[in-house]
């Protein structure tokens, strides 16, 4: 695999993620559909960044080129100077597994499997994964260890899928509409819990959403709109109730 930069890189370069003209095309000739075209925008380490816009603008296809579970037509994603369109089949399973923590709008729990042995799942694919009790701990599940996915709710099992995607230690955090299936309440719980771990962890997240409620927990909001990113907007970062 391309080597990439170590965990604890001290370099003085903070850019993590790049991308350069990225485009998407899925089909061909007359069936060509165009989703994402010439989107540029840079993401330091340790940041909280938001991508923002309507169903179908392209933010979730956006957020699978960058983790490396889709294809880009033209253009560059550099994830810490290393082209991911230089990556093989291998150096790209390699690349989510040891760089990347992902967290879905379903939480993709195994049934069978009580909290802790999902967790233990990812744990047990990295050799510097902290305790999987640990990861149950810092989203506040440590006294559902031995639940199973049914006899959670919505917002806990959500919580299991946030442990599950911290467990590695990953560089970079990828969170589809993490909320999407959750109700008020537990979808602001799911965010103060995520914006916590931003903090106390120092973890770069990505998260996609079409809520501008929910998008205004970003430290960086990048508007996905138009088959473009059109909008780069900073703000302070709201601080954890947790």
């Amino acid at each position: 695999m391309p080597k990439v930069m170590p965990k604890n890189d001290n370099t003085t370069n903070n850019v993590l993620l790049k991308l350069n003209n990225v485009c998407k095309v899925y089909g061909s000739g007359q069936y060509a559909f165009e989703v994402l075209k010439d989107v540029n925008f840079t993401i330091n380490r340790g940041e909280f960044v938001v991508l923002f816009g309507p169903s179908g603008s392209g933010k979730s296809t956006l957020l699978n080129l960058i983790g490396g579970m889709d294809v880009l037509t033209s253009g560059e994603i550099l994830y810490q100077n290393k082209d991911l369109g230089k990556f093989s089949p291998y150096d790209l399973t390699m690349y989510r597994r040891d760089e990347l923590g992902f967290v879905f709008q379903f939480y993709n729990l195994i049934p069978t499997l009580n909290a802790i042995e999902n967790v233990e799942v990812k744990a047990e694919l990295v050799s510097n994964a902290m305790q999987p009790s640990d990861a149950l701990q810092k989203v506040g599940l440590a006294d559902f260890a031995a639940h199973f996915p049914a006899q959670l709710s919505g917002g806990q099992q959500q919580r299991v899928s946030i442990a599950r995607g911290i467990v590695a230690n990953p560089n970079l955090l990828l969170c589809d509409e993490p909320t999407g299936a959750l109700d008020s309440e537990a979808s602001l719980s799911v965010m103060d819990l995520l914006t916590h771990l931003h903090q106390s962890l120092g973890k770069t997240i990505i998260m996609v959403t079409h809520s501008q409620e929910l998008a205004a927990y970003g430290q960086k909001i990048i508007e996905v709109k138009d088959k473009s990113a059109k909008q780069i907007t900073k703000q302070q970062l709201k601080k954890s109730d947790v």
